[in-house]
């Protein structure tokens, strides 16, 4: 018999993460080399635009792993939405994961009231929609092979 509990626990939740990790290791040998070599753990990759005043005018979120880049957040203030910022974020951070990295490609989600438009200009295609994730809106999963 089991007892099913439903709370927020950050112990199970490491402990949990751990051994699913460590059974994708034995069922995989690219994950298993991956987890022995330093220079493909994941590795977080931020990256901050800061305006005269020195606030936040714009960032990006991701991290590196096994040769990809995962963006998750990238976002830009009103002010400075369509001076180039943006693209200039985005681009940072893929030069970074290829030459500083060894990324061969970038991947990332967007909604469709969000970006993927921008993302179709710096050449990454939708390999997944997702409908009414969540209700009313459609979610894409996008990539780019880096150069």
């Amino acid at each position: 018999m089991f007892r099913i509990e439903a709370e927020v626990d950050k112990a199970r939740h490491d402990l949990l993460r751990s051994r699913l990790r460590d059974t994708n290791t034995a069922a995989s040998p690219f994950i298993a080399a991956l987890r022995r070599s330093p220079t493909t753990r994941e590795v977080p990759l931020h990256l901050w635009a800061l305006n005269d005043s020195g606030d936040l005018a714009g960032g990006l979120v991701g991290h590196t792993w096994a040769t990809w880049l995962h963006v998750t957040h990238l976002w830009v203030d009103d002010p400075h939405r369509g001076t180039g910022l943006g693209s200039r974020l985005l681009t940072r951070a893929e030069r970074i994961a290829h030459r500083d990295r060894d990324c061969t490609a970038a991947r990332l989600e967007t909604w469709d009231f969000q970006a993927p438009g921008f993302y179709r200009r710096h050449d990454y295609r939708v390999v997944c929609a997702i409908p009414d994730y969540p209700p009313g809106i459609t979610e894409y999963t996008m990539i780019k092979p880096l150069p």
